[in-house]
């Protein structure tokens, strides 16, 4: 059964309602992984949604912060929704398709501008939550799974806009970089995105504060797409669109795409 899979770091899932149904109407993903909805469940706007065929979600919210949500024209049950780092935010939730898969969304905590735990809070509990992750995956070894989300590291050189620049800036710090790898590594997930696309700058998020975000082109590739050896050789056709990125009443994210024959 092929379906096709996206993750969306929607930025309000409500506000950005329109461009929701937008990509839905344009490029039809079976299911539709979102992040940051900054919205309780029952007030995801889920009308227009099941009109175009997403009769089903699994969902985490809060109001204005943090919240996940999977939309699936494809059956979908619940199957976990763990509270990482103890930190009692939204950020994941899974769910398994009627053929065995099952589809994790993580939110990764963004970390705040100071990458020192002891001068930054946020930083930290970065770090403990990706600890977590990883200390799960090693302890229940995922199969027939896919990972998706806004996992707020852009961990390859060709990942950011500038390396060097970047080193000590939060989402690519080689503290972050090891420990999100720690976290692959625990579950032995393939980066599908990079296993379709190798070589090459390639990017998924762009800073409102940049006036020509297109033209400076100053990115970073937050947003990822993994899968358990199982099925990894299953997946094609992964593509970012970059375009998404400039529609009216943006996202800072755009989406990501895979594919999966299974």
């Amino acid at each position: 059964m092929p379906f096709t899979l996206a993750t969306w770091n929607i930025n309000s899932v409500r506000l950005r309602e329109q461009i929701v149904v937008d990509l839905m109407t344009q490029e039809a993903p079976d299911v539709l992984c979102l992040q940051e909805c900054k919205s309780p469940v029952e007030k995801i706007p889920m009308e227009q949604f099941q009109a175009l065929g997403y009769s089903h979600m699994v969902a985490r919210g809060q109001k204005g912060y943090n919240g996940v949500a999977i939309l699936s024209k494809l059956p979908m049950e619940e199957v976990a929704a763990y509270d990482y780092a103890g930190l009692g935010h939204a950020r994941h939730v899974a769910g398994r398709l009627s053929n065995g898969v099952t589809v994790h969304n993580f939110y990764v905590p963004a970390g705040g501008d100071i990458p020192d735990r002891e001068k930054n809070e946020k930083f930290g509990q970065k770090l403990d939550y990706l600890a977590d992750m990883r200390d799960g995956f090693a302890a229940a070894k995922p199969e027939k799974a896919i990972l998706v989300g806004d996992l707020n590291i852009a961990p390859r050189e060709d990942d950011v806009w500038d390396h060097k620049k970047l080193l000590k800036i939060v989402s690519h710090t080689p503290i972050e970089v090891e420990a999100l790898a720690d976290v692959q590594a625990a579950g032995d997930w393939v980066d599908v995105t990079r296993a379709d696309i190798p070589d090459g700058l390639l990017y998924s998020w762009w800073s409102y504060r940049a006036k020509d975000w297109d033209g400076a082109d100053k990115g970073r590739r937050l947003d990822h797409v993994w899968a358990t050896p199982d099925i990894a050789s299953a997946a094609h056709s992964s593509k970012v669109l970059r375009h998404v990125r400039g529609w009216e009443k943006p996202s800072d994210h755009a989406p990501v795409f895979a594919t999966f024959d299974i």
